[in-house]
């Protein structure tokens, strides 16, 4: 076990240091792609192949059943898809990020938060090979991007920021609870139905109970600031607000836990 590993650093410092050397994780994150994909004719763009059949089936059909336009709704399940395929990659595969990394983190002084950053940046590497999709979807039925999709740039950032901290407290909690991240994945499946994914948020408008429990997923929100940009709108004053104070609350819960229980990590691996 290294020294680096058993003497007392902040959280703080830890993510700092990550931060400031994030080359290397990104170098890291890079090689996990080209590993992951070596020998591939295809590559990543496998899974661009399989978004696109399932985001055409599921169209089809939820938009039958909703009786929604094609033009309104496929573009609306496009970017909803990728953008939730994306946080769930990245919130799954942040449970088990220590756990996979348990060899080098026994070895080598390598901050921890820089593991959190090499899982974060090849989960977006691989996921940004679905974007693609959507200038098609969009050119099927005559449609453009507006000048509002540039708000999906400080969307996805403050989107990043928030599944960062996601990840720190779940990759911590999960070396200690192994059995939690099984839990994590139920809950993120059963997410997937209860945000507006494949349904529509005016569908429950107006509707007491479900408006507020659409309101209260914070899901909703961090989705809500990459799609409407991208289809169009800006996204409402309640999902930027919510996004940025989960953010605020969500990296301070996640650096006390980090402070806390960083000199244990290595031992529960």
């Amino acid at each position: 076990m290294t020294t680096d590993s058993t003497k007392k650093i902040t959280g703080w410092a830890d993510v700092r240091d990550a931060s400031a050397n994030f080359q290397l994780a990104a170098l890291l994150g890079w090689q996990d792609v080209a590993q992951r994909y070596r020998r591939s004719s295809l590559g990543a763009f496998w899974l661009t192949i399989n978004m696109s059949v399932l985001i055409a089936a599921l169209g089809l059909v939820f938009g039958t059943i909703f009786k929604t336009p094609m033009s309104e709704f496929l573009p609306f399940i496009c970017v909803g898809l990728i953008v939730w395929t994306y946080y769930s990659s990245v919130i799954n595969e942040g449970c088990t990020t220590f756990v996979s990394s348990s060899d080098t983190m026994l070895q080598l002084p390598i901050p921890f938060f820089t593991y959190i950053l090499r899982t974060w940046w090849r989960n977006t590497v691989i996921s940004a090979h679905n974007i693609i999709i959507l200038p098609v979807v969009l050119l099927i039925f005559g449609k453009f991007f507006s000048v509002s999709a540039l708000l999906a740039i400080p969307g996805f950032m403050l989107t990043s920021i928030n599944l960062l901290w996601m990840m720190v407290i779940l990759a911590v909690l999960c070396t200690r609870y192994r059995d939690l991240t099984q839990i994590v994945q139920n809950i993120m499946q059963v997410g997937m139905y209860v945000t507006p994914i494949m349904w529509q948020p005016s569908q429950m408008q107006g509707q007491g109970n479900a408006s507020l429990m659409l309101d209260l997923n914070p899901f909703y929100h961090l989705v809500s600031i990459i799609r409407e940009p991208l289809l169009g709108g800006t996204g409402s004053m309640l999902n930027w607000g919510a996004a940025a104070g989960m953010a605020i609350i969500g990296w301070i819960l996640a650096l006390l836990l980090l402070n806390k229980y960083r000199s244990r990590v290595t031992y529960w691996l």
